[in-house]
């Protein structure tokens, strides 16, 4: 989980029982993304509810996390040395379950174009440029088509990118 070293609990057995206790699973059976802290004694310290496109600032969930535990493991792993990033036209820097990066595999599937993909969440390195170019957020699916950052999958501007309009 791209270096986090504190558990983690995701709700998809059975499906939606976590969000449900939490008061974030709506109407349709779908949940918002939400984030609660807990600390040691259960109780929740923390509350993040936001649309489930968005993603969270991870930089506010470690600070959270390291005012309940100044004194213990670090809330997360060092910074990774810089790798270099991949020579393609087009470099696709995304997550497993981000539903934006599923949008664009098929934009990308259907119209035969040639991508590189890195999962940010396991190339941490990736993960840095990314929060460089989008202003400290991972925010995914973000492009590099020849040397144009695209951050979110904005299918406008990535077929003017591409010169396909």
């Amino acid at each position: 989980m791209g270096g986090i070293t504190y558990p983690l609990l995701s709700d998809f057995y059975p499906h939606g029982q976590v969000a449900q206790a939490f008061g974030v699973l709506r109407p349709e059976g779908k949940s918002e993304r939400a984030i609660f802290v807990l600390d040691k004694q259960g109780i929740v310290q923390y509350v993040d509810v936001h649309d489930i496109d968005q993603q969270p600032d991870n930089e506010e969930i470690f600070r959270v996390l390291g005012k309940l535990d100044p004194s213990g493991a670090p809330a997360r792993a060092p910074e990774p040395a810089p790798s270099p990033e991949p020579t393609a036209d087009v470099v696709m820097y995304c997550t497993s379950w981000c539903p934006a990066c599923r949008r664009a595999r098929e934009f990308f599937k259907t119209r035969d174009i040639a991508y590189v993909e890195v999962d940010i969440g396991r190339d941490r390195a990736a993960a840095q440029r990314v929060r460089g170019w989008a202003n400290g957020n991972e925010t995914t699916p973000t492009f590099n088509i020849k040397g144009t950052i695209i951050v979110n999958f904005d299918q406008d501007k990535i077929e003017r990118a591409l010169g396909l309009k």
